[in-house]
């Protein structure tokens, strides 16, 4: 592959078809090759492919080898993480992990010394290869999952068949090695809401009940949830970094919520909890191996770096299929009934987060990622009575600007929406700086002739930003329209083409927004019983979120700050530089060895 890719290649719908190949990162002889590290022992191995000898036919040096570390930490390429991560993350890992040994079990046991009942502890630890197994599922993954099954199922429905998969007695645990299963199964829709109530204050400058991140974003403030569009702003553009939210994707934040309170109230370490988020993205796997989201930030080190993963693996909506298939099961015959009522998670208050008693319908005014720009809105609107949000859009479907107009007519509130690379080249442009003359008197130079050291050209306090043209209902991840699966059960006489796949995302969002209305208002109706009906803010109540985010912080004794907020950074390429000593380049790749991009 070419160490130059246009950004119109950076997206999820590169096929892992082409080798990935590492410009100029080779070590300098064999002799002189450092002792090998076990974190550099995975190879990526692409579909058709054979593993790399020891020793070319002739004896030559073999191909450099690629690990998940040096795909990261090398900028002279970006390759889509379908061909960098196939092999590292996916439901062969699951398997694995799932017949290595016997998962650890809850058990109650008497609270002798605060003499109020049971708690909840762990058994089989004298095992060190077994672990508290959980899952986390999106909203998209579900909806993926509810179209292709056909027919009236609806993205709820879908998910009681991921979970009856995962933790069901007919599901993984009805073979396997050991017969086992996920302990909990839970939606990342909980954490997603949390992620919209700490984003609003971030742009608003509410800021969380005093606590925000070190280094707050500039305006405009670009989400962050897009691991993609993060590791192209990362590695391309840097000047865009000061811009991004500093608040986690939902992913992060859920596998940051299991993680530290799991360890701190089941009194295990975090290696004993493996965590599996089923996502519509495959760069989600990337973000999912990020140093920043390791228990080394949250822990007693407090910065990035090596430690355990909040995310142990990320697998697809098509890899649930794969996985189900493993197992020598038809997912598509899996019940649609509501499993088992799971096992109630060992803070009560973490329970009634995690575990609503319904699910809250999708608005499609929210859009299909998540709803923070909609959020956003409201919350503004919110704050200025008699105001309208108005829409405008740009030039074309995957650009729309909004506004919130007060009621003297001005706009007190300018945002926007950019989904698709094609449509995130112009705005990062936009947002690029100035060049200052060399020559006497001359005028600053740029993309927007801005004054020499001023950045952000946009007319907006915020904006959306996605990798994939339509959000993440679309994403690289999810089950398209030409799958073999799809093709067999729509009967398809020859290939589907454009429209057939135009036809097909409108199935997915459908199922994407068909969560029970008569759930949505029983949620509504107990908020009101509560007293927080008049606090609601695009359906979610951000006083329940704060409460919540702070029972977390004070029941983990960390810093919130630390648990819902991240950072960036820039990776710089040397692809191209001058010549560098080989102890340089030993130690420069001895650096990489730890993660990160």
């Amino acid at each position: 592959m070419s160490a130059i890719l246009s950004a119109d290649d950076l997206n999820d719908f590169i096929s892992p078809g082409v080798a990935c190949i590492k410009p100029v990162e080779t070590l300098p002889t064999i002799q002189e090759q450092p002792p090998s590290s076990e974190t550099l022992e995975h190879e990526v191995i692409l579909d058709g492919q054979q593993p790399t000898k020891a020793t070319g036919p002739n004896g030559e040096a073999p191909p450099a080898q690629i690990s998940l570390t040096d795909c990261l930490a090398c900028s002279g390429c970006v390759t889509s993480a379908e061909a960098v991560l196939v092999s590292l993350q996916s439901h062969a890992e699951a398997l694995s992990v799932l017949d290595a040994a016997p998962a650890l079990q809850l058990r109650h046991d008497h609270d002798s010394g605060a003499g109020t009942g049971w708690k909840t502890a762990v058994s089989g630890l004298e095992n060190p290869a077994a672990k508290l197994l959980v899952a986390s599922v999106s909203p998209q993954t579900r909806a993926s999952l509810a179209a292709a099954c056909g027919g009236r199922v609806t993205e709820q429905q879908a998910g009681w068949m991921i979970a009856q998969l995962l933790m069901g007695e007919s599901g993984l645990r009805a073979g396997g090695k050991h017969g086992n299963g996920f302990t909990w199964v839970v939606d990342t829709n909980t954490a997603r809401e949390a992620c919209l109530v700490l984003g609003s204050d971030e742009v608003l400058r509410a800021g969380g009940g005093g606590q925000g991140p070190s280094d707050r974003a500039t305006p405009p403030i670009l989400t962050s949830s897009c691991p993609g569009w993060v590791c192209y702003a990362e590695k391309t553009h840097p000047y865009v970094l000061p811009h991004l939210s500093r608040v986690k994707s939902p992913q992060a934040l859920m596998g940051t919520l299991l993680k530290t309170t799991l360890s701190r109230l089941l009194g295990i370490t975090p290696d004993r909890i493996w965590h599996l988020a089923v996502m519509p993205c495959f760069d989600k796997k990337l973000e999912a191996s990020r140093e920043e989201l390791t228990d080394a930030v949250w822990g007693d080190a407090g910065t990035p770096g090596k430690g355990v993963r909040d995310v142990d693996c990320v697998i697809t909506s098509k890899e649930i299929l794969m996985l189900a298939a493993s197992r020598g099961l038809d997912f598509f015959s899996l019940s649609r009934s509501a499993p088992p009522q799971q096992p109630a998670f060992p803070d009560p208050a973490i329970h009634r987060f995690l575990f609503p008693p319904t699910q809250r319908k999708q608005l499609r005014d929210e859009g299909t990622s998540g709803g923070n720009l909609h959020f956003i809105l409201h919350d503004v609107q919110s704050k200025h009575p008699g105001s309208q949000i108005q829409m405008a859009r740009g030039r074309n479907a995957d650009v729309v600007d909004f506004a919130v107009i007060n009621s003297s007519g001005e706009a007190v509130f300018k945002a926007a929406r950019y989904y698709g690379f094609r449509n995130i080249q112009n705005l990062v442009r936009k947002l690029k700086p100035a060049k200052a003359s060399r020559m006497p008197g001359g005028k600053p130079f740029g993309s927007a002739r801005r004054p020499a050291g001023k950045s952000a050209g946009l007319d907006f306090s915020y904006v959306e930003v996605m990798a994939c043209p339509g959000g993440c209902t679309n994403g690289g991840g999810q089950i398209k329209v030409d799958d073999q699966i799809v093709v067999d059960r729509k009967g398809f006489g020859e290939k589907p083409g454009p429209q057939e796949q135009k036809a097909w995302q409108a199935e997915v969002d459908e199922a994407y927004f068909s969560a029970d209305e008569a759930g949505s208002r029983r949620v509504a109706a107990a908020e009101k019983g509560d007293g927080r009906s008049s606090a609601l803010v695009a359906g979610i109540s951000p006083m329940h979120i704060r409460d919540a985010l702070a029972h977390w912080s004070e029941m983990t004794g960390i810093r919130l700050d630390k648990l819902v907020y991240t950072s960036y950074r820039e990776v710089v390429s040397d692809v191209g530089s001058s010549q560098i000593t080989d102890t340089e380049r030993v130690v420069q790749l001895a650096g990489k060895i730890g993660g990160g991009w």
